[in-house]
């Protein structure tokens, strides 16, 4: 009966901080799909070599989740939603742990009259072991599709307003960036995060509940 006490939790507690998972996945998402299409009202302009202006900029990602009311009511939402789950897996994990103790103390006293009926303890221990750990992949893989909704929905957000951001348009390319992953060196002018995020809690009304 060991393999009933020393189950590990991580077979059912879901893994990792989603709060970063959503950051670096909403980075990846907007690098997959290339650069934003338009951005704010002080345009900054490079010359090539032929003389044609070029305005562009860039949003540092993670400062703008870190800032965005959006952003954070969904991750509070998504939080909340993961602690209810990993209660009832915690609730269904006690339970189990009990009905093996009781397993364990009836062994010990010889309880069990017949090596039939001990089996079939056994056997509903096994099965309730399965049912626990199905719950908890269940439980993470709907965390997960509301974690891509999020994205979606964020991504799409941020998308849609970054054409009002641009109208009447001022840049011909704005650059999704975190940390370095995407810019190694930018001047502090071509970065409109600050802008761009003013921009967006502007225009975010959160639902009223």
């Amino acid at each position: 009966m060991d393999n009933f006490i020393n189950m590990k939790n991580s077979n059912y507690i879901i893994n990792g901080i989603l709060s970063v998972a959503v950051i670096v996945l909403f980075v990846l998402y907007f690098t997959s799909k290339g650069t934003f299409s338009k951005g704010p009202a002080a345009a900054v302009s490079v010359t090539d070599s032929i003389g044609y202006n070029l305005p562009i900029a860039y949003v540092n990602t993670d400062s703008l989740l870190t800032n965005y009311k959006f952003y954070n009511d969904l991750n509070d939402a998504l939080m909340r939603k993961r602690d209810d789950k990993l209660l009832a897996i915690r609730r269904q994990e006690d339970k189990f742990k009990k009905e093996v103790l009781d397993y364990s103390e009836k062994l010990e006293r010889n309880s069990f009259y017949t090596t039939e009926r001990q089996q079939q303890e056994e056997n509903r221990l096994t099965r309730m072991r399965q049912e626990l750990e199905n719950f908890a992949a269940q439980a993470e893989q709907e965390i997960g599709v509301e974690q891509s909704y999020m994205l979606r929905q964020l991504a799409d957000t941020i998308k849609a307003a970054l054409i009002d951001f641009n109208n009447p348009k001022k840049y011909e390319l704005i650059f999704s960036n975190a940390g370095t992953d995407n810019i190694l060196y930018a001047g502090d002018s071509y970065n409109i995060t600050t802008e761009v995020t003013e921009f967006l809690n502007a225009r975010y009304v959160p639902d009223k509940k």
